[in-house]
């Protein structure tokens, strides 16, 4: 066989590959799928890749730990080409006025929410008003809020003093009243007291008690003499009938004492209506004597008037009683006590005690000093006479003597007639 030999042109040619270019679309050991393979055994310094430690970053919400948690199925998502926008464009798009405007509402609205619940529950007293809680500004908060607590405290001192007497011992309780109704006798109502508790704790199992409550029940009915009530008592003991006695007597003696205690505390009350009802006819009195402007045949003007009405009627002065007192008060223990002054003191005391007498020697000095007065302006007005009666002589006479003494000159006429 003979072969045919065929001349074949060849041309060569530089060109530039890039390889990166050329497989970057070829498949690769990333693009094959391939089973799963088993875990290798970790180490204990290897992390697990499920460890979640999401709360240690302090930046990061729960919400994103959760969703981060939950494991979704992967699908494959086109790249989206990230458009690149200038920060000044996006935040020109936003309107941030509206937003302000509709984060003031809603921050409004959630305010009167919860305030309309604490009023529900009691928790808050509202205004009296009819404005709207919804209408209401940060300042009307702040005043209801205000108002509520000085409220608080208001109650809490209404109702302190009236909890802490209710805690009392019903013996202080009363000591309270009577005190608190201006009575000042408190041996005395110790005593009543003491007298009190000492019947109640009586026992009627106890024959000595029984005894007593027998007498002293007997004796407070008026049932007779000491004698005739202590043969009744050994009447009784023999008959074996001093408990069911004491029995009978007991709860009536109770009650007697317990009249005795209200009898007490209502005298206690009826001085204090009598010391009310002088003490308002003492300032009627008063403004009675000073209203006219005189006070006798003194006139007054209103400053001294308001001063001599206050002086009298209000007693805005610590005295050293413990109590406040008026202004004679104060002045009376002031010059006794502060700033002695006994002169002063004793012609008050002179005033008081013998008015007339007192402003009849104080008239006679005075008449002395004015007929003194007019003595000495007599004197005065005589010498100032006197000397003017001598000046006036002295000047006549030095007139006269100046008189005789002047002399016309001559006249030295050549023409006169001889």
């Amino acid at each position: 066989m003979s072969e045919e030999v065929k001349n074949i042109e060849t041309k060569s040619e530089t060109v530039n590959i890039d390889i990166d270019e050329l497989f970057n679309g070829a498949p690769s050991a990333e693009g094959i799928t391939l089973p799963q393979e088993e875990p290798s055994k970790p180490s204990i310094f290897q992390k697990k890749d499920d460890v979640d430690m999401s709360f240690t970053d302090p930046e990061k919400t729960v919400e994103e730990t959760v969703e981060e948690t939950v494991e979704e199925p992967q699908e494959e998502v086109a790249e989206t080409p990230v458009v690149e926008q200038e920060t000044e464009d996006v935040l020109d798009n936003i309107d941030v006025e509206d937003n302000q405007e509709t984060f003031k509402k809603s921050s409004k609205k959630n305010t009167s929410y919860v305030f309309q619940k604490l009023i529900e529950k009691e928790m808050i007293v509202p205004f009296d008003d009819d404005k709207n809680l919804e209408e209401y500004s940060v300042k009307d908060w702040e005043e209801l809020i205000e108002a509520n607590m000085q409220e608080v405290a208001n109650k809490v001192r209404r109702e302190t003093p009236k909890q802490f007497f209710e805690s009392l011992p019903q013996e202080l309780q009363i000591a309270a009243r009577y005190v608190a109704e201006g009575g000042t006798d408190m041996k005395g109502l110790f005593q009543t007291l003491a007298s009190v508790e000492e019947k109640r704790s009586l026992d009627i199992k106890n024959e000595r008690d029984q005894e007593i409550i027998i007498k002293d029940y007997l004796s407070a009915t008026g049932y007779g003499t000491e004698d005739e009530i202590d043969e009744e008592i050994e009447l009784w003991k023999d008959l074996g009938k001093l408990e069911q006695q004491a029995t009978k007597f007991k709860p009536k003696l109770d009650k007697m004492q317990e009249k005795v205690v209200a009898r007490k505390l209502q005298e206690q009350e009826h001085k204090r209506l009598q010391q009310e009802e002088a003490s308002k006819q003492y300032m009627g009195n008063v403004y009675n004597t000073l209203k006219n402007g005189h006070l006798g045949d003194i006139k007054l003007n209103r400053k001294t008037q308001s001063m001599l009405y206050n002086g009298l009627v209000s007693p805005s002065f610590p005295s050293v009683t413990g109590k406040n007192t008026n202004l004679l008060g104060h002045l009376l223990e002031k010059y006794q006590f502060v700033e002695p002054n006994y002169t002063l003191i004793a012609e008050a005391l002179w005033l008081l005690s013998d008015p007339g007498g007192y402003k009849n020697k104080i008239m006679e000095k005075g008449a002395q000093q004015s007929v003194a007065k007019t003595v000495r302006k007599l004197k005065t007005e005589q010498g100032n006479n006197t000397g003017s009666s001598l000046g006036i002589q002295k000047a006549e006479e030095e007139a006269a003597k100046v008189q005789r003494k002047r002399k016309i000159p001559r006249s030295n006429n050549i023409f006169k007639r001889f």
